[in-house]
């Protein structure tokens, strides 16, 4: 794949790199065997318009203690760069709130990650462009908090207030992608798909002291063996090291990478290398989670027993280092999964495709442990009806689960305007 078009179709839209191709075949290896879905219901509690209410949602959604969601918007909004919302619960219904519509210039531009909350409550996330230094006219991003207004007014149009935290300057990291992260000390860490040392991407964490966030670049990544674009964010184990994936490696198609604190720094490891081979998956983007035995589970855009379509992989620790398993692969589609899986309680794992399913709009899909192997059902296929598909396409979000056991998640494309939707699927 050339990088340049995928970095600037981050940048503007990412759904052009999801070429839809159907791919003939049925994966028959037990281990990867596919069940039909169970009785689900589906349904659409929002239809972006691509105006006031924005568009074209890459991320997902962020529940809070009393089970509403935010999200944030690519496009769209009061001036058409974006913005952040929310959904509030009123019984069976739901209501819209356009948080913050950014204005393309200090404030950022363009936001391609979720809203965090970090433990006081506050929210925090990022821009993937904007913030007025460097990178072109377009800008390197920013990171940000969210503050409501002291008195909450009794309209659904509620203006927070943005304070910006950091603005990258290409140096220190340029258009930050991935789910922010949080340590006990409520510091911040993140991933930048470009800048730092070498221009391809960085760690960083942000730290408050004295009311000011001071940025700092935990490891800058050379498109050497340590990768190249890191796009998924970081997540912690409980020792205290980070785990995050680079989309790209020299001579290789990605890496997954470990950051243990070592004195007043971190150390980097690359504890995979993907490559195409047997049901390998490649292009790792959508970052890791990690289950309570220290396993870690991700998803690839492409590889797998059908190349084009993807796969999900588990990363096992050892004496010897980490063991790589491909634990289900995609059987049609141009495109896998963009964002994370989730687990629920159980172990079982979930996520979405971008293209592919039944009719080569995307899935929601559910992997189940069960003696020894995973098995596959699809939740929802997008696009039944043939375009303008109204219950969405093309879904490049994680997914989250209510204190019900309910899902929800955005797609990117679809619905009654073609700017996405967000959606819930009920067990």
């Amino acid at each position: 794949m050339n990088r340049p078009f995928f970095r600037d179709c981050n940048h503007v839209l990412r759904q052009l790199c999801g070429t839809v191709l159907s791919l003939a075949g049925l994966l028959t290896l037990a281990l990867f065997a596919t069940h039909a879905a169970p009785a689900q219901t589906y349904s659409v509690i929002h239809d972006f318009t691509g105006g006031v209410d924005g568009g074209e949602p890459y991320n997902g959604l962020t529940i809070d203690a009393a089970g509403d969601f935010y999200g944030t918007a690519s496009v769209g909004g009061t001036y058409g760069h974006g913005l952040v919302f929310k959904l509030t619960r009123s019984g069976s219904d739901w209501t819209f709130s356009n948080l913050y519509s950014f204005a393309g210039g200090t404030d950022g531009a363009s936001p391609h990650a979720r809203i965090a909350i970090a433990p006081n409550g506050a929210l925090y996330g990022t821009t993937d462009g904007g913030g007025g230094q460097g990178c072109s006219t377009y800008g390197c991003g920013t990171v940000f908090r969210l503050i409501p207004p002291i008195t909450i007014p009794k309209t659904a149009r509620i203006t927070w207030k943005e304070v910006q935290l950091h603005i990258f300057n290409g140096t220190d990291g340029s258009h930050p992608q991935g789910d922010l992260t949080f340590d006990d000390s409520g510091n911040i860490y993140g991933t930048s798909i470009g800048g730092g040392d070498f221009n391809w991407g960085t760690v960083y964490k942000l730290a408050q002291s004295g009311g000011t966030w001071i940025h700092t670049v935990l490891f800058s990544f050379s498109d050497g063996t340590d990768g190249a674009e890191p796009q998924g964010g970081v997540t912690f184990d409980e020792s205290g090291s980070l785990y995050g994936t680079c989309q790209f490696s020299s001579g290789a198609n990605g890496t997954a990478f470990q950051l243990t604190p070592s004195g007043s720094g971190w150390t980097e490891q690359t504890i995979h290398t993907f490559n195409f081979g047997g049901d390998n998956g490649v292009e790792p983007i959508g970052g890791l989670i990690v289950d309570n035995l220290g396993n870690l589970y991700g998803t690839t855009l492409y590889g797998g027993s059908f190349p084009a379509a993807g796969a999900v992989y588990e990363l096992t620790p050892s004496d010897n280092g980490w063991s790589y398993a491909t634990i289900h692969s995609f059987t049609n589609g141009d495109g896998g999964s963009v964002d994370k899986l989730i687990m629920d309680a159980a172990g079982n794992l979930y996520g979405t495709t971008m293209n592919g399913g039944a009719y080569g709009n995307g899935s929601v899909f559910k992997l189940t442990h069960s003696g020894g192997a995973w098995i596959h059902t699809s939740l929802h296929d997008f696009c039944a009806t043939g375009f303008p598909c109204p219950d969405g396409s093309q879904p490049m979000s994680a997914l989250v689960f209510d204190a019900q056991g309910n899902l929800y998640g955005t797609t990117s494309r679809g619905g009654g305007s073609e700017y996405g939707v967000v959606f819930k699927i009920t067990p």
